[in-house]
């Protein structure tokens, strides 16, 4: 390429060159990185008996953010263990003997169920534009937190929906295996809420606590694409440690390094527990989706589902994305 000398007029090559090399620079320096923090594998947990609702709900999801779904289906524990000692007795013999022959029919008939279910999902998930897999397992109570947990350490968010939320058996130990045993988030999605992975309004219930700072973490993606994030502190005490002189200051200045757009509300609670200080300002605000630290140790799960169960039947239907 020729050189440009003083007093030249400057070259076509050398200004195209210029303005593409410009152009490349500027690219470079507004062009936005990829998220690492995208959910790019989620897990939804049905039982056998339930309806495809939770699946549907899930799938939907999947197809908004372009992710993989893994369905797992879980269904009755299968027969196990030895045959006791036959009854000497033909009375008694005949009794003990119908009563497995009964057992061993239920089993059989959970098994089709199981099997129908399967064949049922993978029928739907095969009409729709989505990357699926769908797994079995047959589970005693005390089994299915492992089988949850194996699945739920490969993926990075885990749907719980209706019909798992109104599953008491089922329910607190998916949400065990899933979210105390991994440390990966759940996203509740309770009867008549608009399930979404893109809310363009979040609101943040932060108190300056491990659980919090972990929900805000994995929810990165969401919130950095909202249109507006609610940082809610309810009754916030101004010190050098914890919520610091200026509470919520340092949590929102965090987000908006990473792109959301945070306003900062510190709400008196009147007396009221927080958790309805916080959902009548995700009414008042518009909220599609509220994020919050899932609190508590992993023996008390029922506990927790009970309380999670609380907050979405009396507060209104809002997808409820928790971490720990």
């Amino acid at each position: 390429m020729a050189e440009w000398q003083a007093g030249l007029p400057f070259p076509i090559s050398l200004a195209r060159a210029s303005l593409a090399a410009s152009k490349r620079l500027q690219a470079q320096h507004t062009q936005k990185e990829p998220d690492h923090m995208a959910f790019k594998s989620v897990l939804s947990v049905t039982g056998a008996d339930h309806s495809d609702k939770d699946v549907t709900i899930a799938a939907g999801l999947c197809a908004e953010v372009g992710a993989n779904l893994s369905v797992l289906i879980i269904g009755s524990p299968p027969l196990c263990g030895s045959i006791p000692e036959w009854p000497k007795r033909r009375a008694a013999a005949i009794a003990k003997l119908e009563k497995r022959y009964r057992q061993i029919e239920k089993f059989s008939h959970d098994m089709a169920i199981l099997e129908k279910t399967s064949r049922d999902i993978q029928k739907l998930l095969g009409s729709l534009w989505i990357c699926y897999d769908v797994d079995t397992e047959y589970c005693d109570q005390a089994s299915v937190g492992d089988a949850v947990r194996q699945r739920a350490l490969c993926s990075d968010l885990t749907i719980v929906g209706p019909a798992l939320l109104n599953d008491i058996d089922l329910g607190p130990v998916v949400i065990n295996g899933s979210l105390f045993d991994t440390g990966k988030p759940v996203l509740v999605v309770p009867k008549g809420a608009e399930a979404t992975l893109s809310p363009r309004r979040v609101l943040v219930g932060w108190d300056s606590r491990v659980e919090a700072s972990r929900a805000v973490r994995e929810a990165l993606e969401l919130l950095s694409g909202a249109e507006e994030v609610r940082l809610t502190l309810v009754d916030p005490e101004v010190t050098c440690t914890g919520n610091g002189t200026e509470p919520g200051a340092d949590v929102a200045a965090y987000l908006t390094r990473h792109g959301a757009r945070v306003l900062v509300d510190l709400l008196p609670s009147a007396g009221k527990p927080a958790a309805t200080v916080l959902a009548q300002h995700a009414i008042d605000t518009s909220a599609n989706m509220i994020v919050m630290g899932a609190y508590g140790s992993r023996r008390p799960r029922e506990r927790l589902f009970g309380g999670v169960r609380r907050w979405i039947e009396a507060k209104p239907p809002l997808p409820l994305f928790l971490a720990r």
